[in-house]
């Protein structure tokens, strides 16, 4: 079973608890105006440009087979011809082309995860799958938990829970812990920030709740767009109607990923949207 993902991290802890080791798989459903990784939304592989680490070298025009580079330095790129095979990535000696997408099999990812399972033990950690969204290449998702929970290890996924439902059950019956993001609980908003309907995650979310895994709602929160008092009321009221639910994990926006629109070549549409101070994070806290 192969898959494309981003990157295996090891030794995180934002993703759940203790030790862990975090798997980011590439592609994702939604278009989260905010998403601060916008390299994992494609599930091909694409290649992001700094054009100012470009050396003007030209290695890259040299090995590009199907004529990205206008000529042998960087004045044009024109990614609408690119493969992402990676060819120019590879080459590049001052770090200016990134290749994000690598094709991995399950054995190499698994073997990777299991490297730190005396950390796990100790800490009372595990293995996480995120993104992009696992849900995305499931196949891969599912065959990745199953082994890792047959082994013993604590296993988690962070999931916008957009999918159907045949797929979301046979991923979530290998999880022991579920991070379920909810972007917006106004169902238009919601297709207008995300590009997607809310029903199917809210389907979703009311069986995860049903086959009793224990799971977090994580709440992006970003300043003019759903930071009303209606949709704290929605996600507190979701709390408490399901018995699953261990809590609301709020995510206050930051703008750190912004940089990278412009490496991909694309645009960034909450340029204008401030960071949230501590103080109004946790007056959203309270609310919620």
């Amino acid at each position: 079973m192969n898959g494309r993902i981003l990157n295996i991290q090891r030794f995180c802890t934002e993703d759940g608890p203790g030790i862990r080791t975090t798997v980011f798989m590439k592609g994702c459903p939604l278009r989260c105006i905010w998403c601060h990784n916008p390299e994992s939304q494609k599930v091909c592989a694409e290649i992001s440009f700094n054009k100012s680490k470009c050396v003007e070298c030209g290695k890259c025009a040299a090995v590009c087979e199907n004529g990205c580079r206008a000529n042998k330095k960087h004045a044009l790129y024109q990614r609408k011809l690119c493969a992402g095979c990676g060819k120019c990535a590879e080459i590049c000696e001052s770090g200016a082309l990134e290749k994000h997408g690598e094709i991995r099999s399950a054995d190499e990812i698994c073997r990777v995860i299991l490297k730190d399972r005396v950390y796990y033990e100790a800490s009372g950690g595990g293995v996480t799958l995120s993104g992009g969204e696992p849900l995305y290449q499931w196949e891969l998702a599912e065959e990745i938990l199953r082994r890792c929970s047959d082994e013993g290890i604590h296993t988690a996924i962070e999931t916008c829970g957009y999918g159907s439902e045949k797929v979301f059950r046979q991923v979530i019956k290998h999880c022991d812990l579920v991070l379920f993001d909810i972007k917006e609980t106004d169902a238009a908003l919601h297709k207008r920030y995300t590009g997607v309907d809310l029903k199917p995650i809210l389907r979703n979310l009311s069986i995860l709740n049903s086959e009793e895994i224990p799971f977090f709602i994580r709440a992006p929160i970003i300043p003019s767009l759903n930071d009303r008092i209606e949709h704290f009321t929605a996600l507190r009221k979701l709390r408490e109607s399901m018995k699953s639910c261990l809590g609301i994990q709020v995510m206050p926006y930051h703008n750190i990923g912004r940089h990278k629109y412009d490496l991909l070549g694309r645009d960034y549409a909450c340029e204008d949207i401030p960071e949230p101070d501590a103080a109004l994070t946790e007056y959203w806290k309270s609310l919620i």
